[in-house]
């Protein structure tokens, strides 16, 4: 029964790899914990105390977050829906189970200053075929708001034949086109440019983002680049391509776009998920306010 849930979550749901697998490891933490082998596991004795009863465990014993609890759920709501319209159970025991309240936080991102000269130092040509990828990769992540699993999945021929916009497959497989600034495109056609000509590409992989041996890059160097590029840049906080995601929504809200754009870009599914770069355009606007106002700088007298 949980082998057919992976291949519904698979075939059906057509989630990507990294979920059908964080939701896996979510279901097999579970069940081991109520004392089930893989195979063995019988959902009819599952019953919704039990559930409580693990929240209680991973978040008090365990010491896990909110937040953190709430995704491992979502992967145990997604396990019973399925095993309910399967005639597997009854009902389902998760319905009754609260989401853990979350501490709101605001995005982190890049300051428009700061970011200003990284994307100078990208732009930079040279014939370094590494310098040129890396630098590509951050400007895209930038000017494209892309996540990490879609940047590592971009074919070349993803990219339009005259180099202004690009193909990306995001959650659900779904598939949207962005535009690419001017300065990506440059970039794009000097890097096709050392690929060819320093013959990086010796097989039959369709990669945009290649390793030095023409393979497909994997996500754990983008990750490192980027954290080392925004650590030379002298960047404070966190540090990785979600951060340079989240600066792309949020200079262009500080920018004036409209909330409707940024979500088909960003590729969300609900306006909802957009809306949390409004406070970051909010929470600047109130710093402008506060330096600016002749009783804030006057201390209120």
């Amino acid at each position: 029964m949980l082998d057919r849930f992976i291949r519904y979550l698979v075939s059906e749901r057509r989630y990507s790899p990294l979920t059908v697998r964080n939701y896996r490891r979510d279901v097999e933490r579970f069940v081991a914990w109520l004392g089930f082998e893989w195979g063995s596991f019988d959902p009819r004795r599952v019953t919704t105390d039990d559930l409580r009863n693990w929240v209680v465990h991973r978040t008090d014993a365990e010491g896990i977050s909110p937040a953190s609890m709430n995704r491992e759920l979502a992967s145990l709501r997604a396990l019973f829906r399925f095993l309910r319209q399967c005639g597997a159970v009854e009902r389902d025991v998760c319905r009754p189970v609260p989401t853990l309240r979350t501490a709101h936080r605001l995005p982190a991102f890049v300051p428009e200053s700061r970011m200003g000269g990284i994307v100078f130092d990208c732009r930079t040509p040279c014939d370094d075929f590494v310098a040129e990828r890396d630098g590509l990769i951050v400007l895209l992540f930038y000017t494209c708001g892309l996540r990490l699993a879609e940047l590592v999945g971009i074919d070349r021929d993803d990219v339009a034949a005259d180099r202004r916009s690009l193909v990306v497959r995001g959650k659900g497989d779904k598939e949207r086109t962005v535009p690419l600034l001017d300065c990506a495109r440059e970039k794009i056609l000097h890097y096709f440019d050392l690929i060819e000509r320093q013959n990086i590409c010796i097989s039959d992989e369709k990669a945009l983002f290649l390793t030095r041996k023409g393979g497909r890059i994997s996500r754990s160097v983008v990750y490192r680049l980027v954290r080392d590029c925004l650590t030379q840049a002298g960047v404070q906080g966190k540090k990785s391509p979600h951060v340079l995601r989240h600066t792309f929504a949020t200079h262009l809200m500080n920018g004036g776009a409209d909330m409707r754009e940024i979500q088909e870009l960003l590729g969300h599914a609900s306006l909802q998920a957009t809306q949390v770069y409004t406070h970051n355009s909010i929470a600047r606007l109130r710093e402008a306010y506060a330096k600016a106002h002749p009783r804030e700088k006057k201390g209120g007298k």
